[in-house]
């Protein structure tokens, strides 16, 4: 594990969106869109409230001026100001439980939209043809932060977006009343009002940039965390005593985020205070003027409640449309990466009508195939080519680095080559379905995966059809010489083989869970691979390189078994276990340096005679010196 960053050319991507309005209208388009879809009845609901709630002040202002002017005057009849009264009372009793309600609605669409838009992300992620994407560390941190952002920015968005319209209503309604009782006041008003905007948006933008800018050192302060409390470090961290000097370098980007917290909150106590005391000056004011107004029999009692009201509720309306448009604008930048992994589309190009992969009837062949991972980094392929005939085992072998790994990825499409072609009985594989022909392919990878689920579960993954088939799950574990190490767990193939699920009660309860040796799981690997027995072509990469000599014997020997007529490619920097193939190819630097059995190798004396050499000195007996 290492720290990431989405580093500046993320930074540039936000910086660049920010310019563009267009854009930001898509941005908020799409929130409020995934918002209705998934709750349609607690988004219209929601909606509604927000929006009537901008105009309750303004209705509560006008009839409580209605109130005091008519009980002042005497002029209203009782019945008329029962009315107003009753209308004040319900104002007053949809502003008490509309908070409720909205965060009922509020809770509700977040665990929609969530469900929802956890489950758009993973199917688009589930498209990606390749591995390109998954190996990008600014890909990977756009990932993270989309799937972070995707269950709660676009209710985010929506709040803020609403939260906009309802201030806008608000402002709207007391500047019209202002109106009505003093244009010149409104005006003076609206432009003290001005400032308090132009400062809250310029904030609140700050505080959005320095969320982004402290993002690396927050996620490094995370690695240096999980790091400490890793099982996987623990032995090493202890040994070398090396605990301190990472929880020092923890500390100092703690450190680092919080003085940039600091420095923002800072000047937030600044900007406030003076906005708070602009809008005392601005209501001081004005309430004096509409006491002379009042004086002068130009206002009533009632004109000086909701001039008092309408000047308090202009200002923290702006206040709070600065704030709103804010909170979306933040909102949708960070919604910006979910959009942009979903709109993602396959990372390797598809054929918009797939050629059908026939059964193979002569082989795969590896034309003149080039290969680098980007044009930034050095060729790891130099025009290899090769085939790997039909019901013939071919292996592969060279020093790390030689290309070995990468021509598995290639013959499973994880990428395409940069030049030349694949070929699967004379079809490019790039005209076919690559669901087809990974369903056409069986693999043990050497970076093989651990599930923390039933045995049962880790070999059936191998093929889904077969999931449930207990009979052909315990073939394939006997085949691998797993079957007996199951049996003995307490639950058998329906073990859990993991400690990660189990609570504090069951912690000392073995049937919980198990966890197993590294050779076992790699038993397991290749059991979840013998499913998969009948694919056209097997892959085995270091199937035997965590086993001790005696289950790497049992293991190639299954292995020789199962690949007796059928089409196989074997890696292994254990040469004797490739001796019995039927061509080995040898690769270095990137090309193919030598090809052909094993006897006729060791005869001519090149790279793999040298490279058998060395591992057989390793084994043999050395003369005793007396």
């Amino acid at each position: 594990m290492t720290p990431t960053s989405a580093g500046p050319a993320a930074t540039k991507v936000i910086g660049a969106d920010r310019t563009t309005a267009r854009t930001t209208w898509h941005r908020a388009v799409a929130a409020c869109s995934l918002s209705a879809t998934a709750a349609p009845g607690a988004f219209a609901l929601y909606l509604v409230l927000t929006l009537v709630g901008g105009a309750l002040p303004v209705v509560g202002a006008w009839l409580t001026k209605l109130v005091i002017d008519n009980l002042a005057t005497g002029a209203a009849q009782g019945t008329t100001l029962i009315v107003i009264a009753t209308g004040l009372g319900l104002v007053g009793a949809v502003v008490a439980i509309t908070p409720q309600v909205t965060k009922y609605l509020r809770a509700e669409m977040e665990r929609a939209v969530g469900l929802t838009a956890q489950d758009r992300l993973f199917k688009s992620v589930e498209g990606f043809v390749g591995l390109g994407r998954f190996e990008d560390p600014h890909f990977l941190d756009r990932l993270r932060i989309a799937q972070q952002a995707g269950g709660h920015t676009p209710n985010q968005a929506v709040d803020g977006i609403l939260g906009t319209g309802r201030s806008a209503i608000t402002v709207v309604g007391f500047v019209g009343t202002l109106l009505l009782l003093s244009p010149v006041m409104t005006v003076l008003v609206l432009l003290c009002g001005v400032p308090a905007l132009a400062a809250q948006t310029a904030l609140s933008r700050r505080r959005a940039r320095m969320f982004w800018d402290i993002g690396p050192a927050e996620r490094r302060e995370i690695f240096y965390g999980q790091l400490l409390t890793d099982v996987a470090a623990a032995k090493e961290i202890r040994l070398f005593g090396i605990g301190g000097f990472l929880r020092g370098r923890m500390s100092s980007q703690r450190h680092t985020t919080n003085a940039a917290k600091r420095a923002v909150d800072r000047a937030e106590v600044r900007v406030q205070t003076g906005l708070g005391l602009l809008a005392a000056v601005v209501a001081g004011g004005g309430l004096v003027w509409a006491v002379w107004a009042a004086q002068q029999g130009r206002l009533t009692i009632g004109d000086i409640t909701v001039f008092t009201a309408a000047v308090i509720g202009v200002q923290s309306a702006l206040s709070a449309l600065a704030t709103e448009i804010a909170r979306a604008h933040q909102a949708l930048l960070m919604f910006d990466h979910y959009i942009a992994v979903t709109a993602a589309g396959p990372d390797l190009p598809v054929a918009a009508e797939p050629v059908a992969l026939p059964p193979m009837r002569h082989g795969i062949e590896l034309r003149d195939v080039w290969f680098r991972y980007s044009d930034e980094h050095p060729w790891v392929l130099r025009g290899v080519t090769l085939t790997i005939p039909h019901g013939k085992a071919v292996a592969l072998v060279g020093l790390n680095g030689a290309g070995k790994s990468t021509v598995v990825k290639l013959l499973c499409r994880l990428y395409d080559p940069t030049r030349g072609t694949i070929r699967w009985d004379g079809v490019d594989i790039r005209e076919v379905d690559p669901a087809e022909l990974r369903q056409r392919i069986g693999a043990v990878f050497q970076d093989y995966m651990d599930y923390d689920m039933t045995a049962a579960e880790n070999i059936g993954l191998g093929d889904l059809d077969s999931i449930n088939d207990r009979e052909r799950i315990t073939r394939a574990a006997r085949r691998a010489g797993v079957h007996e190490r199951i049996t003995e767990l307490p639950d058998g193939y329906d073990t859990l083989l993991s400690r990660m699920f189990f609570t504090n009660a069951d912690r000392d309860n073995p049937e919980t869970g198990v966890v197993l040796s590294a050779g076992q799981w790699q038993r397991l690997a290749l059991a979840r691979a013998f499913l998969r027995h009948r694919r056209d072509l097997m892959i085995l990469d270091e199937p035997s390189a965590g086993l001790d000599a005696q289950a790497e014997h049992e293991i190639h020997a299954s292995l020789r078994q199962h690949r007796s007529g059928r089409t196989s490619l074997l890696i292994s920097h254990r040469l004797g276990a490739v001796r019995d193939a039927d061509e080995i190819i040898v690769l270095g630097g990137g090309r193919v340096v030598e090809r052909g059995g094993h006897n006729a190798l060791i005869e001519s004396g090149g790279e793999y005679a040298r490279l058998f050499a060395l591992q057989a000195s390793g084994y043999q007996a050395r003369e005793v010196v007396r």
